[in-house]
């Protein structure tokens, strides 16, 4: 067999397009993965919309892989055809630059986003450099991993680097894509965990998924109900929603982080006496290198973490598409290979 489906945007602003394609050949420190479940990311609009500068097309989308190796290139000696595997936004890095050298990866001046940089996981097969692919556990099947590898790694690689402690007070803003997780990975890291949405009907199910506390910032001042708790050590802003972030930052302990995840383009508002006033700190969290792919992996194995999901065959990738960027999604979409 020499061809395979897969779905791609052919320009800016273009449709998804389901088409034929031959299947690629791994180059030297690359592997092929033969893909069974890729997850739809609000990213991946970056890739439709041609917001990503540079991009070239025709692109094929899709940062939340999770398949089996299927070949390697020459020099790989660390992976092997069969294994599980997955990929995330981290597509690969050049080794040289000065963040490389000092270990920062996920800050290479020349790093490569998968999807973006290279085809994606909106296809039966994908090519991926070896230093950007983890191990997947046995435990977790192919379509619940995939969104591990973006939402999951980013909300738990972001808390595990907080500086929060067992115990602490860390409340998650956003019930969505990445706060149903970030929920999650809270109460099993052993914070106390507050949930942060807007309406009372979120209530339950950030209980159900571990919350010990709901704040509904339509009833009121969400800040002022967290200083009542004496303030959050570190609060998880999920959601892209500028506003809502700002909003927050008084409700933080003294040394306490507003940590932000959610990608806006619009400016947080905090004043330099926001910030001195209790030595708090505002600061982004990308996602992660492959390590702490599998890090977020084994973890969510051996704890229960879940994403929930909805799952659309790759013909289907436009209306699954369409279902994730209306935000009727609950809470994840993930194409699946074969059916």
């Amino acid at each position: 067999m020499s061809k395979m489906k897969a779905v791609q945007v052919t320009k800016a602003g273009g449709d998804l397009e389901l088409v034929e394609r031959n299947i690629p050949d791994p180059g030297r420190n690359q592997v092929r993965i033969k893909v069974e479940a890729c997850g739809i990311c609000h990213s991946d609009a970056l890739v439709k919309e041609g917001h990503w500068p540079g991009i070239q097309y025709p692109r094929v989308p899709g940062h939340e892989i999770a398949g089996r190796i299927d070949a390697v290139g020459a020099d790989v000696t660390n992976w092997k055809p069969g294994q599980r595997v997955g990929v995330g936004w981290h597509g690969g890095h050049c080794f040289t630059c000065d963040p490389c050298r000092r270990g920062h990866f996920i800050n290479c001046k020349s790093e490569q986003i998968t999807g973006i940089t290279h085809d994606g996981g909106y296809a039966e097969y994908m090519v991926t450099p070896a230093e950007a692919v983890a191990a997947i556990p046995e435990q977790l099947p192919a379509a619940e991993a995939a969104p591990l590898l973006c939402a999951g790694i980013t909300v738990f690689n972001a808390l595990r680097n907080s500086g929060a402690c067992a115990g602490d007070l860390v409340a998650v803003q956003g019930i969505g894509g990445l706060g149903h997780l970030g929920i999650q990975y809270a109460r099993q890291m052993g914070f106390r965990t507050f949930a942060i949405g807007r309406g009372k009907d979120k209530e339950a199910l950030a209980r159900k998924l571990g919350a010990a506390h709901y704040i509904d910032t339509a009833a009121g001042d969400p800040s002022a109900e967290l200083q009542k708790f004496g303030g959050a050590r570190v609060i998880l802003a999920t959601a892209p929603d500028s506003k809502a972030m700002s909003a927050l930052f008084n409700g933080l302990s003294s040394n306490g982080k507003l940590v932000v995840v959610g990608a806006t383009f619009d400016p947080i508002t905090v004043t330099p006496i926001q910030l001195i006033t209790g030595r708090k700190a505002l600061l982004g969290w990308a996602s992660g290198v492959a390590t702490d792919s599998e890090d977020t992996l084994q973890f969510s194995a051996l704890s229960g973490i879940r994403p929930m999901i909805e799952r659309y065959p790759l013909e289907n990738a436009a209306e699954a598409f369409q279902q994730m960027i209306s935000g009727r999604a609950r809470f994840r979409v993930v194409l699946t290979m074969g059916g």
